[in-house]
């Protein structure tokens, strides 16, 4: 993992350099680029281990390298920090702390689970393809940034813990999840593990 970070990292600075960017964005640039880099392989281990676990701490994401990826909620839905942020702030809106949480945690354990796709943003955007999207936000045909950028900035800083594998996982293993307010048909076959405030979870019976 060193060895790869180490070479992303040269690769970028030789580009910043060649292009003539100014200190300051190259090292912006440089920044993201390794936190983009970091996320990359915490989510795929995270994928292949069935689960996440905590990293070494030369791997781990920092506060300001999650920021610098996506600092103003418009970058594309590309990356594995995006992916999952923009997921987490559009669920929860104007929820707290715990239901980020919560919600982080259910697409969390859908990359740990056979049964999902084995990156963040194949998990996010799963269905898309046919009409029929795992989550809402992304087939609902409205834009995709951010507006409210501190509430954006709670998201993407669940969304770090969530990658650095250091989040409760207060869904005890949900794979599944709905607001109160509603009553999706597959709930009455699954079992539910766990409620919040908001949010009822379940997972696939046994």
């Amino acid at each position: 993992m060193r060895a790869a970070m180490r070479y992303a990292l040269i690769l970028v600075v030789s580009l910043v350099t060649g292009l003539g960017i100014s200190s300051s964005q190259a090292s912006e640039t440089t920044q993201r680029a390794v936190a983009q880099q970091k996320a990359q392989l915490l989510e795929q281990r995270a994928s292949n281990e069935g689960g996440v676990q905590p990293p070494p701490p030369h791997v781990r994401l920092t506060s300001d390298g999650t920021r610098a990826i996506d600092p103003r909620g418009q970058a594309p839905l590309d990356d594995a920090v995006t992916c999952l942020a923009r997921s987490i702030y559009w669920e929860t809106k104007g929820t707290n702390q715990r239901e980020m949480e919560a919600v982080a945690s259910v697409i969390m354990n859908r990359l740990g689970s056979s049964g999902f796709p084995p990156t963040l943003c194949g998990v996010v955007q799963e269905g898309s393809e046919t009409g029929s999207c795992q989550f809402s936000w992304w087939c609902d045909g409205r834009p995709d940034e951010a507006n409210e950028l501190g509430e954006y900035a709670a998201a993407r800083e669940v969304a770090r813990r969530a990658l650095n594998g250091s989040l409760r996982d207060r869904t005890r293993g949900a794979l599944f999840f709905h607001h109160r307010g509603m009553t999706p048909s597959w709930a009455s076959s699954f079992v539910e593990t766990a409620e919040t405030g908001e949010f009822l979870f379940y997972r696939p019976p046994s």
